[in-house]
């Protein structure tokens, strides 16, 4: 069985920082490239970060791009993405996905708020 559990999420102010992990299971997870997507109520999900399955090759959303980091620890199945200078606009709720495959975690909510 295919799991994808997001964990991270959090109340945090504008310009601080958050770390979101997910920790994936029952697909090979070192040969699959993976994704975070967002989306807020109202609005369009978006593809925020993309990440090879070696963790080589990295991609941003222009609007993150210079505050997040995508990365990946394949002995533990989990791909992690590093938030930083968060904005209020960032606020949404935040999964992971295999890239290509309708794979889905439960999703964490980040609320960037004063």
């Amino acid at each position: 069985q295919v799991q994808l559990v997001e964990s991270g999420g959090g109340l945090v102010q504008p310009g601080g920082s958050l770390r979101l992990s997910c920790a994936a299971s029952g697909f090979f997870f070192s040969l699959s490239g993976m994704r975070w997507y967002r989306q807020a109520p109202g609005k369009e999900r978006e593809l925020v970060a993309d990440i090879s399955s070696d963790g080589g090759s990295t991609a941003y959303l222009d609007s993150v791009k210079g505050r997040f980091i995508i990365s990946r620890d394949n002995a533990k199945n989990t791909v992690y993405l590093q938030m930083n200078s968060l904005k209020p606009e960032d606020t949404a709720v935040y999964r992971c996905a295999r890239r290509g495959f309708n794979y889905w975690g439960q999703g964490t909510q980040v609320t960037v708020s004063s």
